[in-house]
């Protein structure tokens, strides 16, 4: 393409030829030359018609604002209605939370209508609408207060589960010695070296020599030594004036001082000290004064079927 330019007397001409790459150059610089002119332009004109008041551009003005505010509103709205359905979840949670901990305080011996402050709602939907924020957040703090109330209730539950658990683990259920039956009760019987009737103070488990010899419940070693009736004799003190002595055996595996588990392996059976064969002598003292110690044997001869049921229904 070929431009001649010349002045206005034709006194001077320029020729200038342009190939097809130069003159798409060109047009492309030329539209963007355009397009940021009438940009200008229209920015101009629509501040101006904003800031004067022009009827036109103010009912433009007041289409776009309309339009972004809805889309604003439609935002928000989907929004809280996505938090109303999970705190709907999260109430619906917090009730069978509610309900687990009202059967476990039973367990524990905690009353929990004492704790529970909440009142119970219900009824009929009588009419859907959407929650505004403020609901929300009234909604929001209504469910931190009842999760902070059931939290104390559960810290209370635990306090008293675990301080059950403690007392049962310290109370002798637990028979000492697993592969043994039972030769002499407790209670009057002919003394095997006199002939004559004597108070027999505890239970003598007969069983082979070696047999473990394992801890009533557990406590506090406070003897292990030689007593010339008992033999090598063991106490163990398991708190509130309850003590349990195991007699004749053959070897003690623990010393004064020591920490006993239930079930632990405190001993052999022996028959040492005043003894006519291999067997244990369990004795159960109360402040000092024997008693039976079937009585607390059978107690745990009851509690391990209730146990072993309650196991099987949670693997349920």
């Amino acid at each position: 393409m070929h431009f001649i330019i010349t002045d206005a007397w034709l006194a001077k001409s320029r020729a200038v030829h342009l190939s097809g790459t130069k003159l798409l150059v060109a047009l492309f610089a030329l539209s963007l030359v355009l397009m940021f002119m009438a940009a200008g332009l229209y920015h101009w004109v629509f501040l101006k018609g904003a800031r004067e008041g022009w009827p036109v551009v103010g009912s433009m003005l007041r289409l776009v604002v309309k339009d972004e505010f809805e889309q604003r509103d439609r935002f928000m709205r989907e929004n809280l209605d996505a938090m109303a359905r999970k705190l709907g979840e999260m109430q619906a949670k917090m009730v069978q939370l509610e309900a687990l901990g009202e059967r476990v305080s039973g367990l524990a011996g905690v009353n929990a209508a004492e704790l529970k402050t909440t009142p119970g709602r219900g009824g009929a939907l009588i009419e859907g609408r959407s929650l505004t924020l403020e609901e929300l957040q009234a909604t929001l703090r209504d469910l931190d207060q009842v999760t902070a109330e059931r939290t104390d209730l559960l810290t209370v539950m635990e306090s008293r589960l675990f301080d059950q658990k403690i007392r049962k683990s310290m109370v002798p259920t637990q028979q000492p010695v697993q592969a043994g039956h039972l030769g002499s009760s407790f209670g009057w019987r002919i003394d095997p070296f006199t002939g004559r009737s004597a108070l027999h103070s505890g239970l003598d488990f007969q069983a082979e020599p070696g047999t473990p010899i394992l801890a009533a419940a557990g406590g506090v070693v406070v003897a292990a030594e030689w007593h010339p009736a008992y033999g090598n004799m063991l106490e163990v003190d398991h708190g509130n004036d309850l003590v349990t002595r195991y007699g004749h055996a053959a070897r003690l595996h623990v010393k004064k001082g020591d920490i006993v588990k239930r079930g632990q392996r405190v001993g052999d059976v022996g028959s040492t000290g005043r003894s006519t064969g291999p067997h244990l002598h369990f004795e159960v003292l109360v402040q000092g004064v024997p008693q039976d110690p079937n009585k607390f044997l059978a107690a745990g001869r009851d509690l391990a079927p209730a146990a072993l049921a309650m196991r099987t229904a949670g693997r349920r």
